[in-house]
C-alpha cells in the first residue's frame, strides 16, 4: 500500500515550490507524483492536426519525487508522516503520526 494516493492533499517540503498546496491527480510507477499546479514546466509543442492539437508554448505540471511531499494535516494545518494501523474489523488503514487521525474514511 502506498502512502501517499491520487486525491490527496499534499504539501511540498522541498524544490521551487516548497510550501504550497496540492492535491495528487496520478501516482506513477514507482516513487513519483503528479501535483496539480505543482512544479510547472513551459513546454514547446509541435501542432498535431491529426490530433487537434495546436503548437506554442504550453504550461503543465510535471512529476515530483514522492518524498518531496507530506500528507497535509488539516487538524494541524500543517503536513505529517503517516503510518498504517489495522482496524478491529481487519481494514488496514493510513493514520496521521502527530495525532493518531484515520486519513481514509
Amino acid at each position: 500500500m502506498k502512502k501517499i494516493r491520487k486525491g490527496d492533499d499534499v504539501i511540498v517540503i522541498a524544490g521551487k515550490d516548497k510550501g504550497r498546496r496540492g492535491t495528487v491527480m496520478r501516482s506513477l510507477d514507482g516513487n513519483r507524483v503528479l501535483v496539480q499546479n505543482i512544479n510547472m514546466v513551459k513546454k514547446h509543442q509541435k501542432p498535431n492536426p491529426n490530433m487537434g492539437r495546436t503548437g506554442g508554448i504550453i504550461e503543465k505540471e510535471m512529476p515530483i519525487d514522492v518524498s518531496n511531499v507530506m500528507l497535509f494535516n488539516p487538524g494541524t494545518a500543517k503536513g505529517d508522516r503517516v503510518s498504517f494501523k489495522t482496524l478491529e474489523d481487519g481494514r488496514k488503514v493510513r493514520v496521521f503520526r502527530s495525532n493518531g487521525e484515520v486519513v481514509d474514511a
